[in-house]
């Protein structure tokens, strides 16, 4: 469940190049994007991504439940640096707040605000398919329940990092989870990788002074890069210390990604870290 592709939903797509979708486009006038916008690259590549029938139809009909209006830079999936996110009237109440990164088809996130009615929950995405698919999921989840939609989840469809660098008020986040991001797995890539240590600063700004950090990744490579940066970092505590890896997290949902993980023989490493 990463960044998004269709291998693992949530990630980015193996594409060496943003989407023209997410490049600066002029303005009415033909002028140029605005300045500076994305010099640094981004973890995904947006693709359209063609819906379901039933995917299409939770789109159309029941989106304005659960999707948040995010008023945008330049790009599609960008941020207006001066919108900040009001979590208490979003939700219509003031409760500690999980933001998943990456949240894919919304396996993890559907289960937790099923399960974990106490809690908010904001699903981070760019691949429509998986929000769509998530909508879906949630409503299912509700009617099982008796109920008429998760009002403890909302669905962003933003890039990650520009909503933790301006979007999210510092301190405001219980648990951050980022599960399988895309690895990136060539050299070239790398750069494009979500876990850095510009990430690091980000997820310390958001998370409240104790509040959690849960990674999950199953490439071995991109892990030993996540304790680097993440255990460098002055506000994040390793909680199984200095390159210690977590057990398995036993609320993160066993997807079939996950699965077809094992299946390969690629060993799964969580990681958890705990804001000072």
């Amino acid at each position: 469940m990463s960044q998004p592709v269709p291998a693992s939903p949530a990630a980015s797509s193996d594409s060496p190049a943003d989407s023209p979708a997410e490049r600066p486009r002029p303005d009415a006038e033909g002028r140029p994007g605005l300045a500076g916008f994305r010099t640094r690259p981004v973890s995904f590549v947006r693709r359209s991504g063609r819906l379901t029938d039933r995917q299409k139809r939770m789109w159309e009909t029941r989106r304005d439940a659960y999707l948040i209006d995010v008023p945008r830079a330049v790009a599609r999936t960008s941020v207006d640096p001066a919108w900040v996110l009001d979590a208490e009237a979003v939700f219509g109440r003031t409760a500690p707040l999980t933001v998943e990164i990456g949240s894919g088809m919304g396996d993890a996130v559907v289960e937790a605000a099923t399960t974990d009615p106490e809690r908010d929950h904001l699903a981070v995405e760019v691949y429509e398919p998986g929000l769509a698919n998530t909508i879906a999921n949630a409503d299912r989840a509700a009617a099982e329940q008796g109920r008429e939609g998760l009002s403890n989840l909302r669905l962003v469809q933003a890039n990650a990092t520009e909503l933790l660098e301006t979007a999210l008020p510092a301190g405001a986040v219980d648990e951050l989870w980022v599960f399988f991001p895309d690895p990136w797995h060539k050299s070239r890539h790398h750069k494009r990788r979500l876990v850095t240590a510009e990430f690091a600063a980000l997820a310390a700004r958001v998370l409240r002074p104790g509040g959690t950090l849960r990674l999950a990744t199953d490439w071995a490579e991109y892990a030993a890069q996540m304790l680097e940066v993440l255990d460098a970092h002055p506000a994040l505590d390793n909680a199984h210390g200095a390159g210690g890896a977590a057990p398995r997290f036993e609320r993160r949902v066993l997807t079939s990604f996950e699965r077809k993980a094992h299946r390969a023989g690629r060993t799964i490493t969580d990681l958890t870290y705990v804001r000072r």
